[in-house]
This record gives C-alpha cells, sequence and structure tokens, in this order.
C-alpha cells in the first residue's frame, strides 16, 4: 500500500525542491550575500524527493481510496515541512516551530503570519511565501476534485442527479482535468498581476499579490497589507480576483471548452454573490449609521474585507474591529461561509449551506403539511438523502474541529476569545481572526512552539477538508 505513497510524495517534493531555485535566483539578482539557503534547502529536497521516487517506482494501474487517502494527507505534509527549510536556513524565521507555522500557512493557502516585520524579508523569501501560497490554491483545487468525490462531501458528484444516464466527469482523463485547471489559474494569476501593475502597484508587488488573491490565500508583501497602499483601483482589482479565485475552476473550463453552464454550478455562483452583495449593503449601512463614515468609504471598506473574508482570503484594507466590539462576532461568522465547492476558498463553503437550507425549508414546510413530500433541492436539482446526510456530517465535524482546537488553546493558557477566533482562523483557513492580538493589525508571534504546532495541524485539517485527515487516523483505516 505504501510504494505508491513514497513514489508520488517523491515526485511532489522533486517539484517543490525544482521551485526553491527561483527564490534562488532573486537573492543572485539582488545581491544577497545570503543566497545560500534556497540552494541548500533545494538540493536537501531534490535528492530525498528523488530517493523517495526512484526507490519506489512502479507502474501504478490503480490507486485504492486507502491510498488516495494516504498520498493526500502525506503530501501535505511533507510539502509543509520541506518548504519551511528555507525558512530556517535563511533566519527569516526565529524558530522551527514559526518557520513550521509559516509553510503550513502557505502551502494551505491560511494566510496567517508570525513574521512580525514583513517588509524587512528579503524579496526571496517574499517570493517564496507567496510561491507557497500560489502551490496550495492550486495544489487543493486538483484535491477537491481528485478525492473529495470518493468522500461524497466534495465535488459535483456529491449530487445524484434524477433522470439523466451522463457523468459529471469534464474530460476522459483526470490529467487534462489537470492541465485544464492549472491554465486556468495561472492565467487568472497573470490577468491579475497586469492589473495591479497598471492601477500603480510595483511589479513585484504586483506578481505576489496575485498569487495571493487568486489562491484565496492572503500573504502580503507589507506589514499593513493592502492598507499600505491605500488605493481604491487596487482594492476593487483584488476583490475582484478574489472572487474569481473563489469560484469552481471547473465552471471555467465547461465555459471555455464546452460552452455551457452546469445549473449546480451557476446555481451557488448566483448564491455566492448575492451574500456578497446584502452583506456589503448591511455592513455599508452599519458603518454609515454608527461610525458616521461617507458612503463611497463606507461601501469601499465593506466591499473588499467582506470578499476577503468570505473568500477566506484574509487581505486587508482596514482593522475592521476598529469599527466597533460587534463587527468581531459578524466577522467570525462570515468566515465560516467560504467560497464555491472546487475553488481555492477554505471554510465550509457555498453548496453545503445551500443544502443546509433546503434541508432547513423542508423541515419547516413538513412541520405544517406532514404528508407533502419535499425535496431537497438548489435550484432545480434535487439532492440525494446521502448526499444531505453527508453534508450534515462534515458541518458537525468541522464545528467540533473548532471547538477541540480552541479547547486546547484554551488549556495551554490562552483566553476564550483567543482561543475560538485562532481555531475559527486556521480551520477555516481565512488567516486573520477576530480578536484583537491576531487581527489584520496583530499576528501569530506570541504562540508558544505547542501552540502552533495545534495550529498547524488545526489549517491541515481545515484545508483537507476534516474527513480526509480524520480517517487516515481511525482503525479501521489500516486494517488490512
Amino acid at each position: 500500500m505504501l510504494q505508491p505513497v513514497f513514489m508520488i510524495n517523491g515526485f511532489i517534493l522533486c517539484i517543490l525542491g525544482l521551485s526553491m531555485f527561483f527564490p534562488a535566483l532573486f537573492d543572485l539578482y539582488d545581491k544577497n550575500v545570503n543566497w545560500s539557503p534556497f540552494f541548500t534547502s533545494a538540493l536537501i529536497t531534490l535528492f530525498i524527493g528523488l530517493s523517495f521516487f526512484l526507490s519506489s517506482k512502479a507502474k501504478i494501474n490503480k490507486l485504492t481510496l486507502r491510498q488516495g487517502y494516504l498520498i493526500t494527507f502525506c503530501s501535505w505534509i511533507s510539502v509543509a515541512l520541506f518548504s519551511s527549510l528555507p525558512l530556517i536556513l535563511s533566519g527569516a524565521a526565529p524558530d522551527i516551530p514559526s518557520a513550521l507555522f509559516e509553510s503550513v500557512s502557505g502551502v494551505t493557502a491560511t494566510g496567517a503570519t508570525v513574521i512580525v516585520d514583513v517588509e524587512s524579508l528579503p524579496r526571496s523569501v517574499l517570493l517564496w511565501r507567496s510561491m507557497l501560497n500560489g502551490l496550495g490554491g492550486i495544489g487543493v483545487v486538483i484535491f477537491a476534485i481528485a478525492m473529495l468525490p470518493f468522500l461524497g462531501i466534495g465535488g459535483m458528484q456529491m449530487f445524484e442527479r434524477e433522470n439523466s444516464d451522463t457523468t459529471d466527469k469534464l474530460m476522459p482523463k483526470f490529467i487534462d482535468v489537470a492541465k485544464w485547471i492549472i491554465g486556468v489559474y495561472l492565467s487568472l494569476v497573470a490577468l491579475c498581476a497586469i492589473c495591479l501593475y497598471f492601477c500603480g502597484m510595483g511589479r513585484f508587488d504586483a506578481v505576489n499579490h496575485a498569487l495571493s488573491a487568486v489562491s484565496t490565500a492572503g500573504f502580503s508583501t507589507k506589514n499593513n497589507s493592502v492598507a499600505y497602499f491605500n488605493n481604491a483601483f487596487i482594492e476593487m482589482v483584488l476583490a475582484l480576483f478574489m472572487i474569481l479565485g473563489a469560484l469552481p475552476m471547473t465552471f471555467y473550463i465547461i465555459l471555455f471548452k464546452k460552452h455551457e453552464i452546469d445549473p449546480l454550478r451557476v446555481g451557488q455562483i448566483k448564491y455566492f454573490l448575492k451574500v456578497i452583495c446584502l452583506l456589503t449593503i448591511f455592513l455599508s449601512l452599519c458603518l454609515i449609521l454608527n461610525n458616521n463614515m461617507h458612503i463611497l468609504t463606507a461601501l469601499r471598506l465593506s466591499f473588499f474585507n467582506i470578499v476577503a473574508i468570505i473568500t477566506t482570503t484574509g487581505l486587508s484594507s482596514a482593522d475592521y474591529l476598529d469599527w466597533g466590539v460587534w463587527t468581531a462576532v459578524f466577522f467570525t461568522l462570515l468566515s465560516l461561509h467560504g467560497g464555491c465547492i472546487g475553488s481555492t476558498t477554505g471554510s465550509i463553503k457555498v453548496m453545503r449551506w445551500q443544502v443546509l437550507k433546503s434541508y432547513f425549508n423542508k423541515v419547516l414546510i413538513s412541520s405544517i403539511e406532514p404528508n407533502r413530500v419535499v425535496p431537497v433541492k438548489i435550484g432545480d436539482v434535487p439532492i440525494a438523502d446521502k448526499a444531505v446526510t453527508s453534508v450534515f456530517v462534515y458541518i458537525l465535524s468541522f464545528l467540533a474541529s473548532i471547538g477541540a482546537v480552541a479547547l486546547l488553546l484554551n488549556l495551554l493558557g490562552y483566553d476564550f476569545s483567543t482561543s475560538v477566533t485562532a481555531a475559527v482562523a486556521t480551520i477555516t483557513n481565512t488567516g486573520p481572526g477576530a480578536s484583537r492580538a491576531i487581527s489584520a493589525s496583530g499576528n501569530f508571534a506570541f504562540f508558544t512552539s505547542t501552540a502552533k504546532y495545534v495550529l498547524c495541524f488545526a489549517m491541515i485539517l481545515g484545508r483537507l477538508e476534516i474527513m480526509t485527515v480524520l480517517v487516515v487516523f481511525t482503525k479501521s483505516f489500516w486494517k488490512n
């Protein structure tokens, strides 16, 4: 069972090792005397990756479901471990737990940081952090399409359609899907970087923020994040591409390749955009009435920060905790929403909330008309009972995981607010939390080493949709 696991993880580590040469070249270009950490890390990663790959190389005709789970879990762990090497060797992170936290935050597209002064870092490290965001963003989309359908909680296959003998596969081979996803993803990043450049952002900052926005991750090259630029055009461009990154990547593929519109995908996109519009209006009115804010300023700040949190990107143009005590609860609940399934976002995601809403409506109608048959539907598409059950199990597991992580942090000595908001911020992969210490103007540097390891596990748990990790730790998983 382990041979394909070592082989595929070795291949992934080789890709990671090769990618380390890009920031190394930046060090040489900038004439940075401390250029060796990335070269050294690349050689170590390539050596171990090649060792795993060559020693386990074999023709894989078919992967079992257990192997799929194990490959997914181990690949995220190995990438997180080895991507922390440059941060350790370069001294960008003060210690190993901090370096691991930063790398896990990058590859899980969380965007939380333990680095107090980001602007003091060399460009190679800043680029590496953004590259981790990019690798994590594309990785989670491919993972969602490849693995989550087996769980019954992820891809579009979770919904059984009546009167349809067609499958939801986009193309005969998964490799074709992966190529299209990578193409769409890189195109969005390139387009975002070009738009940011023409809006006044420097080329280096534009590339880094484009990677961060499309991957809905949140790492910035500035201590004050997007607020540093104080540019409405930059904020609108980033908000637009955060939304585009929060849409299903397969939606673009179907649209470009088949010129078709899938009702399930369009249904969740419409719902997602409607939620953003309604919440923006609500928050703008609150800021105008409670904070005497100008209407245009209120709309600008509301729209950008709501998009940043609901897409779990975590970029910020202001510290929303300055707007009132109630915003802590508002943005905590907002971070539980997430974008569309099949996107780069984290958290619970739109379609699961749609299923929950439809089921809630069914219960209300059935309580009044007990003999009436009310199907659970998203738009006009009926949802199978087993899919509804899996959604409930997932949401319950998600909330229970938040409670467990919050309890662990509380036992480690952190107050209730910090414990809960840190658990929510990491498991939803949002980044900043809704308490002052870890808000948009704070960071995670003050956590102890033990707490950072707990938060690292929480970020991976959230990124791999909870169940993938829990399954690996069950006793039955390892039985023959």
